[in-house]
């Protein structure tokens, strides 16, 4: 399973006040705000943590079925600002993130050696749901393929596991 997430953070800056008055306490565990609290960056680091629970989110609500506003199950494990885990109700998804002066991404996977199966699909790509669901169908060998897609302001970015 993949799930995958982008903050544009030109965007994020115009329209989000992450600083307002209890902003983090609804989004982020006590150590995910320290861990905004101690960065040289902290707005850097909100929009690092948000997207990694946003990727991992999108596997656990494929495996579960399960849907709902739930940013405190979702508790980061930073090793550094590209790698990390999230874990949410007992299962461990694994998460790279990509920083520009642009955008954040992560992408997250259900098991590690996931990451090496990752294709990036483009904007032309044939994508049905089931359930809410995205998918791709290959049509020679009608093989299902999960894929994760995600948008904000001027990004958009498209993956899917291959074998």
């Amino acid at each position: 399973m993949i799930g995958n997430d982008i903050v544009d953070l030109a965007l994020a800056k115009k329209e989000s006040n992450w600083q307002r008055n209890r902003f983090l306490d609804k989004i982020f565990t006590e150590n995910e705000q320290l861990l905004i609290a101690n960065a040289t960056n902290p707005e850097m680091m909100v929009w690092n943590l948000w997207t990694r629970k946003e990727a991992a989110y999108k596997i656990y609500n494929r495996e579960t079925g399960i849907r709902g506003y739930i940013p405190w199950q979702l508790d980061c494990f930073y090793e550094n600002e590209n790698l990390g885990t999230v874990s949410c109700n007992g299962l461990t998804y694994h998460t790279q993130t990509q920083i520009s002066n642009e955008s954040i991404y992560t992408i997250a996977v259900a098991k590690k050696q996931d990451f090496n199966q990752i294709r990036k699909i483009d904007l032309e790509t044939k994508i049905s749901k089931i359930n809410g669901i995205p998918f791709v169908k290959d049509i020679s060998s009608l093989i299902v393929s999960p894929v994760s897609i995600t948008h904000h302001g001027r990004f958009w970015e498209g993956i899917m596991l291959v074998d």
